[in-house]
């Protein structure tokens, strides 16, 4: 794991996007990354992925899903309003 990207254990909800959200930084900059439900689900093998339920699923893969952010990042494949998204 890359030491310089740093991630938060913060999670919110961003109802605009209908995703999970969380915080990495790198070199003091602030991204804004996001989760999808159905990518939850393929993550967990699980049917079960909901708003209600979103932060357990997350916890379940978190590790994976930062590893995915982390590469995302370096391969600076940031959508137009500067964010990752994982789908």
């Amino acid at each position: 794991m890359n030491q310089s990207i740093l991630f938060s254990d913060q999670l919110t909800w961003n109802e605009e996007a209908g995703m999970v959200e969380f915080h990495a930084q790198q070199a003091g900059m602030l991204i804004i990354c996001l989760v999808s439900l159905d990518k939850l689900s393929k993550l967990n093998n699980s049917s079960e992925v909901s708003k209600e339920n979103a932060f357990e699923q997350f916890e379940e893969a978190r590790f994976d899903i930062e590893e995915i952010a982390e590469s995302l990042v370096e391969d600076e494949a940031f959508d137009e309003q500067g964010r990752i998204i994982i789908n």
